[in-house]
């Protein structure tokens, strides 16, 4: 059984930093590009990070440059995200998902992940 959970979410002021982490479990996670996606009330899933599985290459989106880095663990099977310079515009539920054996740009196609986490809640407050 496939298992993705993210934790590491909460409350934090502008400004301020999270990480969230993504444990894995039933699959062999080297084989899984993998990457983050938020989402708010009323509005469809935003990408904002993914990491290929071949060469941990990374992408991320432009309203997350330079603030967020992705990064994976393929010892322990999990996934982070570092959030820097956080911002109220920041609040979302964010997701990690897997992507089996996927490449480069299509990472940015929330369609192209076979898995996903439950989310967790992440509030920036101004």
């Amino acid at each position: 059984q496939v298992q993705l959970v993210e934790s590491g979410g909460g409350l934090v002021q502008a400004g301020g930093s999270l990480r969230l982490s993504c444990a894995t479990s039933g699959v062999t996670f080297s084989l899984w590009s993998m990457g983050w996606f938020r989402q708010t009330p009323g509005k469809g899933r935003e990408f904002v990070s993914a990491i290929t599985h071949s060469d941990g290459s990374t992408y991320s989106g432009d309203s997350v440059k330079g603030r967020f880095t992705i990064s994976r663990d393929n010892a322990k099977s999990t996934l982070y995200l570092q959030m820097n310079s956080l911002k109220p515009e920041d609040t979302a539920i964010y997701y990690c998902a897997a992507a089996f054996l996927a490449r480069g740009p299509g990472l940015f196609d929330e369609g192209k992940y076979q898995y996903w986490g439950q989310g967790t809640q992440v509030t920036v407050s101004s």
